[in-house]
């Protein structure tokens, strides 16, 4: 029986929060329809977020309830306070997110707090998720470089994504945010962080602004993570972090992981049109180099 690597298909809120123009309602829920073709089971659908702060995001309540409910694929959504938690389950949602940093001058400028104060606000809506039987996801950014520290401490990344996991998370996200970390470095936070938190129940996340997310991947395969979230095409960016390009591409990762000899229970063809169709719905060359190669 091959060894089966999990992914966490980011793209409809992660890949398009910091797109400028609006991607209409319609595109996102044909975006998440073509993914689950493809055969992902956790697809971050949205986000509950200010529309001032995140026009993107300003149709969650509108599309969560268009999402299809046949059971076979999770949708989280993040959440940053109790309200937006609340505006969530009225929408029926049954999976969040919350998201912090383990930098502070990171999280002072993402979200007008301390950290200790990000987890603060996260409080009530963990006791909210436990009385409902809501599943919460913890994002931890900035784990391998900040843009305005430099470097993050790896004790701090363990301690912050510690506290997120007894607060209730059931898996901590660790995401290097502007892509600076390269594989020793990925390898020896994450096992850090594993001293304090089962390794089954953390997954990464890396950007790919320096071409070293698949390098990180592989290292914190070696060390035992089996989770790892990614976008098609390679969506997103950070917009605090100057220079920061997109997410890892899924196929980019789903190429690697079968060629590796993972399962990830994925069609590889089918993630290449719909990352081509998604490039073309915004209108420039997917990030994708696997994309880009079957394209030329």
């Amino acid at each position: 029986m091959p060894d089966a690597v999990t992914i966490v298909e980011v793209s409809p809120r992660d890949g398009l929060q910091n797109e400028a123009q609006f991607v209409a309602t319609e595109d996102k829920l044909a975006l998440i329809e073509r993914l689950m073709a493809c055969g992902l089971r956790s697809i971050e659908a949205t986000a509950f977020v200010s529309p001032k702060w995140v026009p993107q995001m300003r149709d969650a309540a509108e599309l969560y309830p268009q999402l299809p409910k046949s059971g076979a694929c999770r949708f989280p959504v993040l959440v940053p306070n109790i309200q937006g938690y609340e505006r969530a389950r009225a929408c029926g949602v049954t999976d969040v997110a919350v998201f912090t940093a383990a930098s502070e001058a990171f999280t002072r400028k993402n979200i007008n707090a301390t950290i200790a104060e990000s987890l603060d606000r996260f409080r009530p809506v963990f006791e909210r998720a436990r009385l409902d039987g809501v599943r919460v996801r913890g994002y931890v950014s900035t784990v391998l470089g900040c843009p305005y520290q430099g470097q993050v401490e790896v004790s701090a990344v363990v301690a912050v994504s510690k506290q997120l996991f007894e607060l209730g998370c059931y898996e901590i996200s660790l995401g290097d945010t502007i892509g600076v970390g390269t594989a020793k470095a990925a390898r020896s936070m994450l096992q850090a962080v594993a001293a304090e938190i089962p390794m089954q129940s953390l997954a990464v996340h890396f950007h790919d602004t320096y071409g070293q997310a698949l390098a990180n991947v592989f290292a914190c395969l070696e060390a035992g993570v089996r989770t790892v979230d990614a976008s098609v095409s390679g969506t997103g960016g950070c917009p605090y972090a100057k220079g920061a390009s997109g997410n890892l591409a899924t196929e980019d990762l789903v190429y690697a992981l079968h060629g590796m000899g993972f399962e990830t229970g994925l069609d590889l063809d089918t993630l290449i049109e719909t990352g081509a169709w998604l490039s073309g719905k915004l209108g420039r060359a997917s990030m994708s180099k696997v994309n880009r190669a079957r394209s030329a």
